[in-house]
């Protein structure tokens, strides 16, 4: 930040996508404290690296979780999971907000992102593990082969961004936030299946996270405000200790110190376990893209077909890594883009502390218990702020759309059918084959209908007033 300040008036430096920087007009309207080259101190920068980890830490150890248990894996194998995940998670996460390799073969986009493993993937992954009797040898050789066509896929992306003009990207990035609200409000409830959700305690814990948050946040000092989330849910989380919400017993039943092994339940490259990931990662192809944009209207970066080709292609990349960590396939996340807008840092330094320290505490696991320990209320009362970034940041991509009647039912049978199915997924669980993956997501079936309403509906003439 001390950096952008000796620039000289009335211009600043934005990163310029392929390593060079470009003299631009600054926007006057920004309000980011610190831009995507910007690096906070090193107490700050890890103080808000530990912030991502926080809002994205319950997604990252849920699906090895969901996935031990359709192994049958007992205590110790699941831990392995979890700490293989977190630094699947830290390597990829890294990776993605860097950006590695040369322009024919360039990994990751290079904006703050953290990556995280993908519940798309847990139907697939029980059909493979158990009803074809692959195991988890099979559930590691699907997802990596699966893997291969995503970065195929990336290739592809130029030509496709052609369709995702404005009234398509700003829906896709509402519907992001929005879909995400029922997961904060499960959170803030005290999470799916607690015997105490919807407590009046549960709810006064979030309500008080989510106060400190909005307070610290709008009046905190350049220092404060983007540790705003830090701080309520530490807050959160040492006001439930009193109050017996917190269990330390989980922690010192933890080991210290763990190291990952390569393959070590194995790998089985059978082409029938990749085939239930195809629809999986086309729906990834599909969320990643829109995350991509959503990141690039947050952090104030124009990005160009390439720059959300090399996200798509990190995708892709960590999703053949992580599986040989012990981890599942590992894709880009959504819930941490809310953090950008709300805690106005937009540093790639701070992501990639982010996943340093997830590397970190993949080799120890009493740490990383003690993190997942925390009350789901705490996490919803900064949930319901961050998805509420997401959307607010569609709407405003929206507000330059002009709503002529062919935009207008675009965004609308948009948003009506990606909330209708993030509402009530049942209502299409019963669709055959591929249209069961494409339309499992409220984000990917929203994003489908809106792609291909624009492609059907052709743009009216404006008609110009004529002279009376």
């Amino acid at each position: 930040m001390e950096e952008r300040m000796k620039q000289p008036a009335g211009t600043s430096v934005l990163p310029k996508r392929g390593g060079s920087k470009a003299k631009v007009t600054p926007k006057p309207e920004s309000n980011l404290i610190y831009q995507v080259d910007d690096k906070p101190g090193i107490i700050l920068m890890t103080l808000l690296g530990f912030q991502n980890i926080l809002t994205a830490f319950g997604g990252i150890v849920a699906v090895p979780l969901v996935i031990s248990g359709m192994a049958g894996f007992g205590i110790a194998d699941t831990s392995y999971m979890i700490s293989a995940a977190l630094l699947g998670s830290g390597v990829v996460s890294i990776i993605q907000s860097k950006g590695f390799g040369p322009k024919w073969f360039r990994v990751g986009a290079g904006l703050p992102t953290i990556m995280g493993t993908d519940f798309g993937f847990v139907g697939p992954a029980n059909a493979v593990i158990n009803t074809m009797g692959g195991g988890i040898a099979g559930y590691f050789g699907g997802t990596m082969m699966g893997a291969v066509l995503e970065i195929i896929l990336s290739y592809f992306i130029k030509p496709l961004m052609k369709f995702f003009p404005p009234v398509v990207t700003g829906t896709v990035i509402s519907l992001m936030g929005l879909t995400l609200m029922p997961v904060a409000f499960d959170w803030v409830a005290g999470g799916v299946g607690a015997a105490n959700y919807g407590s009046p305690l549960n709810l006064a814990i979030a309500t008080i996270v989510f106060l400190l948050i909005v307070v610290l946040n709008h009046y905190g000092s350049v220092k404060i405000g983007p540790a705003a989330v830090l701080i309520g849910i530490v807050a959160g989380y040492i006001m439930c200790i009193p109050l017996g919400l917190v269990d330390f017993n989980q922690v010192a039943q933890a080991n210290w110190f763990a190291m990952p092994q390569l393959f070590k339940y194995g790998v089985n490259f059978d082409l029938k376990f990749a085939i239930p990931f195809i629809s999986g990662y086309l729906v990834t192809v599909i969320e990643t893209v829109g995350v991509m944009q959503t990141i690039g209207a947050v952090t104030e970066t124009k990005l160009t077909d390439e720059d959300i080709a090399n996200g798509v292609r990190a995708d892709g990349v960590g999703s053949f890594i992580g599986p040989a960590m012990g981890s599942g396939p590992v894709a880009t996340f959504s819930q941490n883009a809310g953090l950008i807008p709300l805690t106005r840092n937009a540093s790639r330094s701070v992501a990639i502390t982010a996943g340093v320290l997830l590397m970190a505490m993949s080799f120890l696991p009493k740490f990383a218990t003690l993190v997942s320990i925390m009350p789901m209320a705490v996490l919803g009362g900064a949930g319901v702020l961050m998805f509420g970034n997401v959307a607010a940041s569609g709407v405003k991509s929206l507000s330059r759309v002009n709503f002529d009647n062919r935009n207008l039912v675009i965004v609308a049978a948009g948003l009506g059918v990606g909330l209708g199915v993030a509402f009530r997924p049942e209502v299409v669980a019963g669709l055959p084959g591929i249209l069961n993956g494409l339309f499992s997501s409220g984000i990917s079936a929203g994003t489908i209908v809106t792609l291909v309403l624009n492609i059907i509906l052709k743009e009216t003439p404006t008609m110009e007033p004529q002279e009376v």
